[in-house]
This record gives structure tokens, C-alpha cells and sequence, in this order.
């Protein structure tokens, strides 16, 4: 029977087990031009016991910031600062991927670069507020792009890929989930165009596969993922019916041969949409249920429901999660007041079990 703890190849590489470390937003990019610091770099490696480390949501350019302090890899001292961050961690034995998150309509104008505003695939404004330096602020209407922006845009996820893999990821992962841009396309209440990108099931996911195909040809199919949630709701999105649009959607990937599908599964009663998404997609898949305890995901290894299990606050809160899932606990628990923005204290200082 396999375990979590069993080894798995993925992308070319041999991970100690199939234990991930989910993408989390920690808001604590606080060098130059928002850049990883050596605390982050500590972060990363404190964590490196994982089969594969996935990061924090890294904008591939300035308008695809959505939150303050959040890093990007879109400049010369940007891929240097994570070099530090990936040679450490592959010192320490770890395999680690760069999640980047275009936010979209999701942020607002005082987080961007002046002149900026958050673009979307309609001009239809999210629900809620966001964080900023001056306080919470509304979300404001996006800006439609256009479909020379949408082409420029999907270059911009094609570049900070091969910008990630020159700061020495071993791949990356594109945020197609939780109402970040490519969601915004994937579903039909952000997404109400009429042209090519939108409208019907096969339209409203056109961006996502060129966005994964166009990074697939910068840095090898071996080295692309994508994380998508269906059905979820955060970040005001709306898909009653998301099997038609996802179902195409992993069949359309499928050819690709990519790294993995990472599915995060919102709801108790979205498993056989899960199981149907795994079958079509053919390749490891990733699996995130943030409902079950630790020995429930644990399982989902051994039943054959995913190939990997990722694990968010959990992790966020015990650097040695492998060891202390292995061990059954006891578990740290995490502190929420310091899970965005802050210093190291909720950051690089919880303990290990020795």
C-alpha cells in the first residue's frame, strides 16, 4: 500500500515523500523592490522536509499584486533574492516550486505602482475589502483587458516562469484558484464576455490553458503545474455548475504532460468531481482538503484519491510536519493574528519537535 511517506518522481525529481507545503500568503516581502528577505529564506528552509515546497503567490508583474508586501519575480533583483531562497532549500534536501498568482480584479490601486489599477476579465468589482498600509479599502471596479492585453498577460506568466527557473525553482505553479485572475476567466460571474475569452465553457477557460501552455514551452511541461478549486467561492466568485468548465479543462492539459494538477476541494461533496478531475487529467495530482484532520488527508494517499497531499496552516505552524505526521503529533498550534505581514515572531519561530 502506498503512503505519504513513500517516495514519488515528479517533474524529473525524486521527492522524500509525498507531503506538500501549500502555497500560503505571508505579506513579509519587505526588501528591496519586494523581495524575499534572509527571515524568508529561513522560512523556506525550516520547511524543506517536505516532498515539495509550493510558495507564498508571487505576482508575475506589478499590476498582478493583490496584497501589500507580497513578492514578485519580475526584476533582475527579484530572481536574485529567491536564488537565495532556493539554494538553501536545496541544500537542505527540498524540492520547491514558485506559485505565481496574477490577483486580478482582487487588490487596489494604492498597492500598485502609480498610474495602475486592478484589471480583470470583466469590469465586475469583487465583494469585500482588502488590506492595504492605509487600512481596509474597498475592492474598486477592475478594467476589462483587452485581448492584446490578455495576450501580454499570459507573456508576463510565460516570462516570470523563466525567471523562476533561472532564480532556481525547480518548476512553478500557476494560482488558477480562489478568485486570482485565471479563475476570474474560469468563472461566469467575474467572467461576462462575448469575444473569444469568454462566454461559453470553452471560452471562459481559453486563458488557462494558454497561460499553462505558453509557460509549458518557456520551461518544459515537466516543470509547469497549475492549482485550480472548483466551485469555491472566495473572493466573491460564483460557479454553480463548475463541472462542464473543469472537466474541459483538464482534458485540454492532459496532452500537455505537465508536473501536476494541485486541486483544492472546498467542499465534502465535491469528491467525485475531484475523481473525475484526476481520471481526465491522467498525470500526479496534488490533492488540498482543509476540512479533514491530519490523518484524513494522510489517507487519501493510501485510498488512491491523490498522489500528494498539501497542507496549509498546519504547515505554516510546524516546520517538521513530515515527522510530526509520521509521529501523529503533537501538533503546534498556529497564531492567525500573524499569519500576513509582521516580523518573525509567528513567521520562523515555531519550534521542531528536537
Amino acid at each position: 500500500m502506498t503512503t505519504a511517506f513513500d517516495p514519488i518522481r515528479l517533474g524529473g525529481r525524486q521527492l522524500a515523500n509525498r507531503i506538500a507545503m501549500a502555497p500560503m500568503t505571508r505579506s513579509r516581502a519587505h526588501g528591496p523592490g519586494l523581495t524575499p528577505t534572509p527571515s524568508v529564506v529561513e522560512y523556506y528552509v525550516q520547511r524543506a522536509s517536505a516532498g515539495l515546497i509550493i510558495t507564498e503567490g508571487i505576482q508575475p508583474s506589478d499590476v498582478g499584486q493583490g496584497y501589500p508586501d507580497t513578492p514578485g519575480l519580475h526584476s533582475r533583483e527579484q530572481i536574485a533574492a529567491w536564488r537565495a531562497v532556493t539554494d538553501a532549500v536545496h541544500a537542505a534536501g527540498g524540492t520547491i516550486f514558485a506559485q505565481l498568482m496574477h490577483a486580478g480584479r482582487i487588490g487596489h490601486p494604492v498597492l500598485l505602482p502609480d498610474g495602475l489599477v486592478p484589471v480583470g476579465a470583466s469590469a465586475v468589482a469583487a465583494q469585500g475589502q482588502v488590506y492595504t498600509h492605509e487600512g481596509p479599502k474597498d475592492f474598486v471596479t477592475p478594467r476589462e483587458l483587452s485581448a492584446d492585453e490578455i495576450r501580454a498577460t499570459i507573456a508576463d506568466f510565460a516570462a516570470a516562469a523563466r525567471n523562476a527557473v533561472e532564480a532556481g525553482f525547480d518548476g512553478v505553479e500557476l494560482h488558477g484558484a480562489n478568485g486570482y485572475l485565471i479563475h476570474q476567466f474560469l468563472a461566469p460571474n467575474t467572467n461576462r464576455r462575448t469575444d473569444e475569452w469568454g462566454g461559453s465553457a470553452e471560452n471562459r477557460m481559453r486563458f488557462a490553458v494558454e497561460a499553462v501552455r505558453a509557460v509549458a514551452e518557456e520551461i518544459g511541461a515537466e516543470r509547469t503545474a497549475i492549482r485550480l478549486s472548483p466551485g469555491n467561492s472566495y473572493n466573491d466568485i460564483d460557479e454553480p455548475e463548475p463541472e462542464d468548465v473543469y472537466t474541459a479543462l483538464a482534458q485540454r492539459l492532459e496532452p500537455l504532460g505537465l508536473a501536476y494538477l494541485h486541486v483544492l476541494e472546498s467542499t465534502p461533496d465535491q469528491r467525485e468531481l475531484v475523481l473525475t478531475l484526476r481520471k481526465l487529467f491522467g498525470g500526479t495530482v496534488v490533492l488540498n482538503v482543509p476540512a479533514d484532520g491530519p490523518a484524513g488527508r494522510l489517507a487519501l494517499i493510501e485510498d488512491g484519491v491523490a498522489d500528494l497531499v498539501s497542507f496549509g496552516a498546519l504547515f505554516l505552524a510546524n516546520p517538521d510536519l513530515p515527522a510530526r505526521l509520521r509521529a501523529d503529533g503533537p501538533y503546534n498550534t498556529p497564531d492567525p493574528s500573524s499569519f500576513f505581514g509582521g516580523g518573525d515572531k509567528g513567521f520562523i519561530d515555531y519550534p521542531a519537535l528536537v
